[in-house]
């Protein structure tokens, strides 16, 4: 019955105490030099330029396109990984190339990149790019994906949660008393009303309701029995 008081005064609460929190919600205070609010005119965004983005050799002919970058130690771009998928008769495979053999050109209003000074037998010729780590499986990653997902729900849940009662301060707690009083207020009516029904659901019909209490009445003593005549005379 008290968890049951509790989840209901915790309910109560937070639809009266919310709304007031949201409206008096204090400015949070960032940390500097962490977040960025807009992409620097001199910046770039690896799916607008590296992440799937054609490759054309010299001649404007398509080598192979983008399929992911190398970080370096310095969590900076060392190279990108493309893959040639037939193109130039090549046979498909991937291969690393760095990001400084890349050009970066404008073709007619269009961001073009070009490896120059590779022919097709040099395409040919290198080694497949080789990785560190295996590759994780698409069970793996979806997995992982679901993890984060029921982790981040719950997390998000339990901050709420805190936040509002935190935010709300001494309004909470006037709010949780008020809640409680009413509560215990009820269900003290809804014995009383239990009793009630109770009393008149024991009680006895009307005449014997009337001499309830009462000694029972005497019974009337017999009558005498008439004295017999004497006959002889």
């Amino acid at each position: 019955m008290s968890a049951v008081k509790s989840t209901l005064a915790s309910l109560l609460i937070l639809a009266v105490v919310m709304p007031a929190a949201a409206q008096d919600k204090p400015a949070v205070a960032l940390p500097p030099n962490t977040f960025i609010e807009a992409q620097p005119d001199a910046h770039y965004l690896a799916k607008d330029v590296l992440i799937g983005a054609v490759v054309q050799n010299t001649e404007g002919k398509v080598i192979g396109d983008i399929e992911d970058i190398i970080l370096n130690d310095w969590n900076r771009v060392h190279g990108v990984v493309i893959g040639t998928g037939g193109f130039l008769g090549i046979a498909g495979k991937r291969i690393g190339i760095r990001l400084s053999a890349l050009e970066f050109r404008e073709t007619d209003g269009k961001r073009v990149i070009v490896l120059p000074n590779v022919s097709k037998d040099m395409l040919t010729a290198v080694a497949p790019f080789v990785r560190a780590e295996p590759k994780r499986s698409l069970l793996e990653r979806a997995m992982e994906k679901a993890r984060e997902l029921t982790d981040r729900s719950t997390e998000t849940a339990k901050e709420a949660y805190e936040k509002a009662k935190e935010e709300a301060g001494p309004a909470y707690e006037k709010a949780k008393e008020t809640a409680i009083k009413a509560y215990d207020k009820a269900k003290e009516a809804a014995a009383e009303v239990y009793e009630q029904a109770k009393e008149r659901e024991g009680a006895p019909p009307p005449g014997e309701r009337e001499t309830a209490g009462q000694p029972p009445a005497e019974s009337p003593a017999p009558a005498e029995a008439p004295a017999k005549q004497d006959t002889k005379k």
